[in-house]
């Protein structure tokens, strides 16, 4: 399982967003190690385990690194089995299934100490022409006239220590209150609304932008089935983690342009809710769609 939003964060509490963007890239900037084996390090702030959203985007990009430029990942369907060591490198180790004209299949599974923690198909299509149409995107404040994320968590440190020494290479901006300053006005919420880019520019390379969503999905994801139930990170003891993570992509995109997450939670039973999400450009258009199913423990009374 990987680590949630609801697990601490260690290590310095604040740096530049530019220099949290850079470590980004250098986690996405895999050692090659042998014959479709990578090397992927971990960030000096880190979760108590390795973060879900780390673990998917650098097996896109081992994955990507065995099909080469032109053929677009176009969906990963990721199971996480055991929760990583932060102070650990991982090895992504990739199985190559299939090469076709138009379509490539892969399996990346991360390693540590010779134990699996993860496990993800990837496919890889080339765009084409077709059908086209999209769900409408919800009608929410344009980014400009949001806060960034962390002025909301001003006067509540104490509370949301994770997010606070959390690195930040994606600017977030809520288009709703989120959990935390809902759990201040009682309110219940069955969706969340978020603006997302990486807060600078990223290279050309289209892999990077779709390891950059990826690694961003994982945040803010689980967060409708908590303000369902009117609570919050923080606030209530809430234990998280992610059991399995599926993205499909639907269109190119670049990720330094602000996308727009909307997720919701269908349900939520027998210790796990299932949460789904879309990212939807400024124009309207549905870039990608994630589904996430996730442990999600509730402790009521304790703080």
């Amino acid at each position: 399982m990987s680590a949630s939003l609801g697990e601490t964060a260690t290590g310095a509490a604040k740096s530049a967003p530019a220099d949290d963007l850079r470590v980004l890239l250098e986690l996405l900037d895999l050692e090659e190690h042998g014959p479709d084996i990578f090397i992927g390090q971990h960030p000096e702030k880190v979760w108590s385990r390795t973060f879900g959203g780390q673990l998917v985007s650098q097996a896109i990009i081992a994955a990507g690194r065995t099909v080469g430029p032109g053929r677009p990942v176009h969906a990963v369907n990721a199971h996480f089995v055991r929760g990583g060591d932060p102070k650990k490198p991982i090895e992504y180790h990739v199985d190559r299934h299939r090469d076709g004209r138009a379509f490539a299949n892969r399996t990346v599974t991360a390693l540590q100490d010779d134990q699996e923690l993860f496990v993800m198909l990837a496919a890889f299509q080339d765009w084409g022409k077709g059908l086209e149409h999209s769900a409408p995107q919800p009608e929410v404040a344009d980014p400009e006239d949001l806060p960034r994320v962390e002025e909301s968590f001003v006067g509540l440190e104490d509370k949301l220590e994770m997010f606070v020494k959390a690195p930040r290479p994606i600017d977030m901006r809520y288009t709703n209150d989120p959990a935390w300053i809902l759990k201040g006005t009682g309110e219940k919420l069955n969706h969340n609304r978020v603006w997302m880019r990486t807060d600078g520019a990223l290279p050309d390379d289209p892999l990077i932008h779709v390891a950059a969503l990826a690694y961003s999905s994982d945040t803010t994801v689980l967060d409708s089935i908590i303000t369902t139930h009117g609570l919050s990170w923080g606030h209530d003891r809430i234990l998280a983690a992610t059991v399995n993570h599926s993205i499909w992509f639907h269109r190119p995109f670049r990720f330094d342009d602000w996308a727009l997450y909307a997720t919701e939670s269908p349900v939520a039973s027998g210790s796990r809710g299932l949460a789904r999400g879309h990212f939807y450009s400024r124009g309207g258009d549905l870039l990608a769609t994630t589904v996430q199913e996730g442990v999600i423990r509730h402790f009521p009374g304790r703080t």
